[in-house]
């Protein structure tokens, strides 16, 4: 009987503030995944908001292609203007 009161009294001096003592740190590195994952969240609206223009970059290939094919027919007009100058 007397075994019996010695391992109680090792598990409540012993094991249990252990065990306490592990999950306050395990509760601990679970609030700064929390508070990262937040950060995250935040930064990661804030590139989405960035990106809302991208788009628009398919409508700026194609005006600068045109630009580029305009920029190529003067130039040969000029060219053949220059060309028949005396």
């Amino acid at each position: 009987m007397i075994w019996w009161w010695i391992g109680n009294a090792l598990l409540l001096l012993l094991v249990i503030p252990l065990v306490a003592f592990l999950a306050k740190r395990l509760v601990a590195r679970a609030q700064e995944v929390r508070n990262y994952t937040a950060d995250i969240l935040t930064h990661g609206v804030g590139i989405t908001a960035n990106l809302d223009p991208v788009p628009a970059l398919a409508d700026t290939v194609g005006l600068v292609s045109a630009a580029r094919d305009a920029a190529a027919r003067y130039a040969r007009v000029v060219a053949a203007l220059l060309e028949r100058r005396p």
